[in-house]
């Protein structure tokens, strides 16, 4: 396999940094979703922004960049902070709903209620936190480690490891890593994988079974360490990496995210998993013009009054995009 070179990270990681960090704030603690949404089209386009940004000004003229955070982006500049967000960090109440509200699975009601009643032990290794009223005493798992970032050369070894235990198990499994991993990010917050199996389509029963082996046969590895949830079709779950001898630090827990879904909607789910958010809407968008509708799930054509007909056969990727008329881009090209 030929390696390639890792993509760079952004010019403005600072700034796009906070931008997203006090879009957390606004999503998780003051569930203010326009404000969310204003904060991560602003750090997802400066993102993309290939010079370095010197000023409030020079910012103002990208695309979703208003005055507001313009004037933010001279503070942090100037400073090296932004006052707001240190009040936020400072805040015990906000801070601890934002940390909590960002693991997979606690929401704003369980995680804003139970606060007095959620302890936190922190040792060497082991990151540990409980809520034993709101989350019925489920075991969350090292949840700090998960704050840290997945560096692109440990997400290409669990993709190894992932692939190389499906085929141990069933050579029919089908397995793919999806997130801002695919599209060649430099690093990940956690891992996100599409799995499928020619036994299991949308017109049979349900297969928990499935998904069930390949998340047993990760824990008998020690690869998957615990479990948040494990229904029929999702596992939400915390995985790591084992130490090799070459290792001198130990591997931190990683969240991992196991979505099984029917063989002939998987390619639909592997696009709009993929993102990103914007070129799905554009996809989405463009298909709508060329009288079809497109999903996670399905693309199906849209009759003369509007209505929906079959879904269409899919076996890959680039069928979804010839039936659109939509020229493919590789995943590293769907940034945008």
């Amino acid at each position: 396999m030929s390696k390639r070179k890792a993509p760079q990270e952004s010019l403005n990681e600072g700034i796009t940094d906070f931008l997203v960090e006090l879009a957390n704030y606004e999503k998780n603690v003051n569930r203010a979703i326009h404000k969310y949404n204003a904060y991560r089209k602003a750090a997802s386009t400066i993102a993309k922004y290939p010079n370095k940004i010197k000023s409030g000004e020079e910012a103002k003229k990208l695309d979703g960049v208003g005055a507001k955070i313009a004037e933010k982006i001279d503070e942090f500049l100037q400073t090296g902070k932004l006052r707001k967000l240190e009040k936020i960090r400072n805040d015990d109440t906000s801070s601890s709903i934002n940390f909590l509200t960002r693991v997979t699975g606690i929401g704003y009601v369980a995680s804003s209620t139970s606060l007095n009643v959620v302890y936190l032990d922190i040792y060497s290794k082991k990151r540990i936190i409980r809520n034993q009223n709101a989350l019925n005493d489920q075991f969350i798992g090292p949840l700090r480690e998960f704050e840290k970032r997945i560096p692109r050369a440990e997400m290409e070894q669990m993709e190894t490891l992932i692939l190389g235990e499906l085929e141990k198990i069933d050579t029919d499994y089908i397995g793919t890593i999806c997130g801002s991993y695919r599209r060649g990010a430099a690093s990940s917050g956690d891992i996100d994988i599409l799995l499928t199996h020619p036994n299991y389509t949308s017109q049979t029963e349900k297969q928990p079974k499935l998904l069930h082996a390949v998340v047993d046969h990760l824990e008998s590895i020690g690869f998957v360490t615990d479990t948040l949830s494990k229904g029929d079709t999702k596992f939400m779950g915390v995985c790591q990496l084992q130490q090799g001898d070459e290792d001198e630090e130990e591997y931190l827990h990683r969240r991992i995210d196991i979505r099984l879904i029917p063989k002939d909607q998987y390619y639909c789910g592997v696009l709009y998993f993929t993102g990103s958010d914007i070129f799905n809407k554009n996809m989405r968008t463009h298909a709508l013009e060329k009288g079809f509708t497109l999903n996670e799930y399905t693309i199906r054509p849209l009759g003369v009054t509007g209505v929906a007909g079959e879904p269409l056969l899919v076996d890959s990727e680039r069928d979804i995009f010839e039936y659109i008329h939509y020229k493919y881009r590789e995943p590293k090209d769907r940034s945008e």
